[in-house]
Parts: C-alpha cells; sequence; structure tokens
C-alpha cells in the first residue's frame, strides 16, 4: 500500500520523506488555504516546490467545474512538473474531463468520491485513482470504510486499474483497515502516519533494554 501525506505544509512532507515511507502528496484548496498561501502563481510555485522534495505523485486540485474550465486548469497543472497528477472533481463535467485527459495520457485523481456508483464512473473514464472521503463519511454515521471494501470488490471484478486512493483519513485505525481492505494508497496527516510507530510495549521494552546496558 501507498502512503501519500494529505498537506500543503512543506515541513510536514519533508518528515514525511524523511522517514523514508512517504510515496506522494495529495493537496487541495483548503490545505493550500491554511498554510496562507494565496494567488495563482504561488500556488503554482508551491506545487513546483513539493514535487522537488518528493518522488512521487503530487495531486494538484482544479478550481473550474465546468468541462473548459476544467481542461484548461488541468492542462497548464499537468505541464508544470512530471509528478503531477490532476485532480477532478466527481461531478458530470469531471467525468467527461477525466476521460479526455486520459486520452491524452494525463493522469487523474477523482475527488470527492462518496458512492460506489461514483467510483465506477470514475473507474470507466479512466481515472489513475479515485479518492473515497471515509472521514467524512463517518462524520454522517455511514460507513466509510464499508465503501472502501465495496469499491475494491467492484474494481478486482472487472479488472479496473484506477487506483483506490482513501482519503480523509482522520487517525491510524483508518490506515490498518485500508490496508486489511486492500486500499492501493492512503493519504493522511502526518500525525496519523506517525502514530503507526506507536506501541507501549515497545516504550517499555526499549527502556528495559537501555537499562540493562546500562548494568
Amino acid at each position: 500500500m501507498k502512503f501519500f501525506i494529505d498537506t500543503a505544509n512543506l515541513s510536514q512532507i519533508q518528515e514525511a520523506e524523511h522517514l523514508g515511507v512517504l510515496d506522494g502528496v495529495t493537496t487541495n484548496p483548503s490545505l493550500m488555504a491554511k498554510e496562507g498561501i494565496k494567488g495563482e502563481a504561488n500556488i503554482l510555485k508551491h506545487y513546483k516546490d513539493i514535487c522537488e522534495i518528493v518522488q512521487g505523485d503530487v495531486s494538484a486540485e482544479v478550481i473550474a467545474t465546468d468541462y473548459e474550465g476544467i481542461i484548461k486548469e488541468g492542462e497548464a497543472l499537468a505541464a508544470l512538473h512530471p509528478q503531477i497528477v490532476v485532480k477532478v472533481p466527481m461531478i458530470k463535467d469531471g467525468i467527461r474531463a477525466i476521460r479526455y485527459f486520459s486520452q491524452k495520457g494525463i493522469r487523474t485523481n477523482c475527488t470527492l468520491v462518496f458512492s460506489a456508483g461514483q467510483a465506477l464512473l470514475a473507474a470507466k473514464a479512466g481515472a489513475t485513482y479515485v479518492s473515497p472521503f471515509i472521514g467524512r463519511l463517518d462524520d454522517v454515521s455511514t460507513d466509510g470504510l464499508g465503501l472502501i471494501a465495496d469499491i475494491r470488490l467492484i474494481y478486482d471484478n472487472y479488472g479496473y486499474e484506477t487506483q483506490v486512493l482513501a482519503a480523509s483519513v482522520r487517525h491510524t485505525m483508518h490506515i490498518i483497515e485500508c490496508a486489511k481492505i486492500g486500499a492501493d494508497v492512503i493519504t493522511a496527516p502526518l500525525s496519523a502516519i506517525l502514530g503507526l510507530l506507536k506501541h507501549p510495549l515497545t516504550d517499555i521494552g526499549l527502556e528495559k533494554f537501555l537499562a540493562d546496558a546500562k548494568k
């Protein structure tokens, strides 16, 4: 399973990269705004800066919601750097754009997916990644992990090459459960990724080993 970090914070991306397990980055307008990055020129430069830190895919999201606008923005983003994956919303014109990008060899990440039907359409259109938002589903008393399982089953049934990218991951157990289900990728905050390191018995055992080594 690939590990992406869901942030626009360069220091957090750098820390995850130094850990040696980072496969890519996902961003969105909200994450950019959180870091105080405003204006098209600054946003585009920030995407380039991210690509200089990591070796894997970097999802860059379009703002337009009409077909022509999505195509224009997507082509500009894809031209920024070979690692850029164009992030397209799960809407009618978004699916049309994903088909266009697929035919042009431009990789895509279909975002804001909340149902198996949406994921099926994204795969048929040729999306490289599909991003079901499991945390947001959990927030409204819907089984986010169940959606990952449904998409995995559908894609395996028909041999779709679209990768299941579990998004809106909130905590470490989301990561573990997605790995058990068979998600191709998870994108998570740094805290959730680092949470995999932690276990009280590891701390106790290390403390004892170090104490014994001093004797």
